[in-house]
């Protein structure tokens, strides 16, 4: 919803926004980082919540014990640490995603005489796969970035909160203090290990998603 309001903001013309032809690609990943940006909101504690769960941050092994005990500690804010990493994953994601399913769609339309044309069904299968492959590619640092920060032991105390005295071990790390870990320890390389196999899935996943809604 956010994403077609800001595209007919941006483009008063646009009155379908399944139908983009000749819409500038820019104004397209625009809306789309609008519409990510809108998406933090549900998606901050939610990622927070999955990765802490998922390797049992805390020794808390279910997402309903893992939200409990953030609310106990830290209240509403506990469930946005690293939301500001986040949400810029999520709005530069989402631009990406827009934007790559047109670029790709319109190449694959190009072959034809008429531009305009409806696509085929493996029009819109490669052109969502793509899509989500971009999407990963582009935010992959940033989504590492966000998981080291959101995983740290929970008993540890938020940066923002500490003492200038506190040793490193008592509090957590920022998500730049993160990031120039991971690049004097482990190199520029560590920030996309495992990108293939995520992309792998981005490709199947989000091709199987817009196979059923062709624009």
């Amino acid at each position: 919803m956010t994403y077609n309001r800001s595209l007919r903001l941006l483009d008063p013309s646009i009155f379908d926004p399944t139908k983009l032809a000749g819409v500038d690609l820019s104004k397209i990943w625009l809306a789309g980082a609008i519409g990510g940006l809108a998406s933090w909101v549900v998606s901050a504690p939610s990622e927070l919540i999955k990765c802490r769960a998922q390797l049992c941050v805390g020794g808390h092994t279910s997402s309903l014990s893992t939200g409990r005990q953030i609310w106990k500690e830290h209240g509403v804010r506990g469930f946005y640490f690293g939301g500001v990493v986040t949400s810029i994953r999520d709005s530069v994601g989402y631009g990406f995603y827009f934007w790559s399913y047109e670029l790709t769609k319109r190449l694959l339309l190009s072959r034809h005489h008429d531009p305009f044309r409806d696509p085929t069904a493996i029009d819109i299968l490669v052109s969502g796969g793509a899509a989500g492959v971009a999407t990963w590619a582009s935010v992959y640092p940033l989504d590492m970035v966000k998981t080291r920060m959101q995983t740290q032991d929970g008993n540890s105390i938020p940066q923002s909160e500490t003492r200038p005295l506190l040793p490193p071990s008592q509090r957590r790390k920022g998500a730049l203090e993160i990031a120039r870990d991971v690049i004097r320890m482990e190199g520029i390389s560590a920030f996309y290990r495992g990108l293939g196999v995520c992309s792998i899935r981005a490709f199947i996943v989000n091709a199987a998603q817009v196979i059923h809604n062709p624009s």
